[in-house]
């Protein structure tokens, strides 16, 4: 599944004279050398291209509506998603038909068809993170709310893993994006939504992904850059199955509210929820042991026990940079944790294998 550059190309080599929109961001279009990259891609073949270079730092309903009035503008055969998830979300999103009007009220109320797309979208993902290159999901916010738009037919038509593109990549970058796919299969194991398929995926993910993240963060190298974006890729698949749990959940208002990068967001409270649905295994909801799920995750982290497991992930966020004190964070954990609880994701929070109150969501926060 590890792409090269002229992989793309061989692909594009017969799609001469047609019009193809590249959705980016400015800054990581620039340090993959963006411009290079499309010209080796499509070469002398007279095609039109387009370029959208999306500005705000996570998806959000008025950049959305720039792309989507974009494509409607100029209906392109191929849009063209090169980026992390925030671009391809977005290209997933703004090539449904439905959306190009009423699109807030639409969102919320999900009332749109997957399958009604504007055009053939391919991913290029420049990130080892989220796996939105394989998901039939994608993220926007909404007056800092986020929402899911999901659908059987918004995954992209083709991806391709290129190592290359994100060997460069910065460490707060990897530590984020790697650290969210890490996340992803340890939240896919226990969601009340996963099944045999998902928990396949998940452990592929965590096999690639927990002996290669570090190395990757300190010493990238091609090796090890194809390896996490395998291990994200399969997260991807994994969390397509079963969605998220707490720990996502919670994660997208210190995105919103605070501008953390999302994976570093959900790496504040991972090993606490973690920690909280082992202590209550006996109020599980799930249609599985939750018991068993945690022999796996203790398996796939080569630990013994629940006081391990947490301090195994603790160490990854240490030695990734990723701060966890809210304090060192600038967040006033006291006094917001009402509207950081205020703004969560609820449909997601029920896909954890304990239900959680108001008061569970505040004693772990506030912890």
């Amino acid at each position: 599944m590890i792409s090269k550059i002229k992989d793309v190309e061989n692909y594009f080599k017969d799609k001469k004279g047609i019009k193809v929109v590249v959705i980016a961001g400015i800054n990581s279009f620039k340090k993959i050398k963006g411009d290079n990259l499309i010209k080796k891609i499509f070469k002398k073949q007279q095609n039109e291209i387009l370029f959208f270079f999306k500005k705000s730092v996570f998806p959000d309903l008025t950049e959305l509506r720039k792309i989507i009035h974009f494509l409607n503008k100029h209906r392109p055969k191929i849009i063209l998603a090169i980026g992390g998830g925030s671009v391809i979300d977005y290209a997933k999103i703004a090539n449904l038909k439905d959306l190009i009007k009423n699109s807030k009220t639409k969102i919320i109320n999900q009332e749109y068809n997957c399958s009604n797309k504007l055009s053939n979208l391919i991913a290029i993902p420049t990130t080892a993170g989220s796996g939105a290159e394989v998901t039939s999901s994608a993220v926007i916010y909404i007056n800092k709310i986020k929402y899911s738009v999901e659908g059987s037919g918004l995954s992209p038509k083709k991806f391709f893993l290129i190592p290359e593109l994100i060997i460069d990549n910065n460490k707060k970058l990897k530590s984020s994006a790697g650290f969210d796919a890490i996340s992803q299969a340890i939240e896919s194991i226990i969601s009340v939504k996963s099944n045999k398929k998902s928990i396949i995926f998940a452990k592929k993910s965590l096999q690639l992904c927990l002996p290669n993240y570090l190395e990757f963060f300190n010493r990238p190298n091609l090796q090890n850059c194809s390896l996490m974006s395998l291990g994200a890729m399969y997260s991807g698949k994994a969390i397509n199955i079963t969605r998220t749990t707490a720990p996502h959940a919670i994660s997208y208002p210190f995105t919103s509210l605070y501008g953390l990068s999302h994976g570093h967001a959900v790496s504040l409270t991972l090993e606490k929820f973690i920690k909280f649905n082992f202590e209550n295994l006996k109020y599980s909801h799930a249609n599985f042991n939750l018991k068993d799920r945690y022999s796996i995750l203790f398996k796939m982290f080569n630990v013994k026990n629940i006081v391990e497991l947490t301090n195994k992930i603790n160490s990854l966020k240490k030695k990734s940079n990723l701060e966890d004190d809210f304090n060192n964070l600038n967040i006033d954990i006291k006094n917001d944790y009402g509207k950081i609880i205020n703004a969560v994701n609820i449909k997601r929070l029920a896909n954890n294998p304990i239900k959680l109150h108001r008061r569970d969501l505040k004693n772990i926060l506030l912890k």
